[in-house]
């Protein structure tokens, strides 16, 4: 009979310890539409990450006003993600702070999926759903139906929201769960995420970095009636590995913030100059 009686009283208890409920996961969930709201070179989307999970902070930590700030101030620290995806970090993350997680813990897995899933979002909104229905809508509105630009915000809108709703519930069952086995669940998610979203990256870094190399020059002696042949730079480090250029210029990018601590602003300033330099000395076109 004790037992019958206590285990109500357990429950209750339990769930009485979690401040947050569904209705604030999906507070957060449509905040996700503020992420770019303050975006700057400095820490991208670090001050809209903090906007999106203020309300869900403030319920958390009630009157306590300086964990408060604190946890604002660790939260807008650099990002920068997709938004459709961000509803999977944004849940995991108050999962696991609702049950009294370190941000330590918090904070390696929100990073830890920063990239992937910037890379799966952006592979997935950009350049699969977005080119799907604009080929779609715009042979209908080729066709003379007059309402294919609102069907196609409708479709895309309506297939990104569910997006957004679908990972976040993810998130939130992972996040609960991760508790328990942090290193087991933080090892199986970052390992699978980032070696599909590097590969996504690497691809796009290659598709969208533009770097050619402008230089020719004449080879061999010039003989009277035969053609002088030209040996053109660009298709020499293509013949080498496609794309070369970009990749190197990348790996430069990279080395400069690890090992020369530059941020962002640095890094646009040499690229601007680099690219005017040496596009009027005619090295680059």
């Amino acid at each position: 009979m004790t037992e019958d009686i206590m285990a109500p009283s357990e429950r209750d208890n339990d769930t009485a310890k979690h401040k947050l409920t569904t209705r604030d996961y999906n507070v957060t969930t449509l905040r996700s539409y503020f992420l770019q709201n303050g975006f700057n070179y400095s820490n991208y989307q670090g001050l809209g990450y903090g906007l999106v999970l203020y309300p869900a902070f403030k319920k958390i930590y009630g009157e306590d006003t300086d964990r408060l700030v604190k946890e604002l101030e660790q939260n807008s620290e650099f990002y920068n993600t997709n938004p459709n995806f961000l509803p999977f970090v944004t849940s995991l993350h108050l999962a696991m702070a609702d049950e009294g997680a370190d941000y330590e813990d918090i904070c390696g897995i929100k990073m830890a999926l920063m990239g992937p899933l910037a890379g799966i979002g952006d592979s997935l909104s950009q350049f699969c759903i977005a080119p799907l229905f604009s080929t779609i809508f715009s042979s209908l509105a080729m066709s003379g139906v007059a309402a294919a630009p609102l069907l196609f915000l409708a479709a895309m809108n309506g297939v990104l929201i569910s997006i957004k709703f679908a990972v976040a519930a993810q998130g939130r069952k992972v996040g609960t769960a991760i508790i328990d086995k942090l290193s087991s669940e933080l090892s199986t998610i970052s390992e699978t995420a980032s070696m599909i979203g590097v590969t996504v990256i690497s691809g796009l870094v290659a598709t969208y970095v533009k770097m050619n190399v402008g230089i020719s020059f004449a080879a061999g002696v010039a003989e009277e009636g035969v053609k002088q042949s030209t040996v053109n730079i660009q298709s020499m480090l293509d013949g080498i590995a496609p794309a070369l250029l970009p990749v190197l210029y990348t790996a430069l990018m990279y080395w400069l913030i690890k090992k020369k601590g530059w941020n962002t602003y640095k890094l646009v300033i040499l690229t601007v100059v680099l690219g005017i330099v040496l596009s009027v000395c005619g090295v680059l076109v």
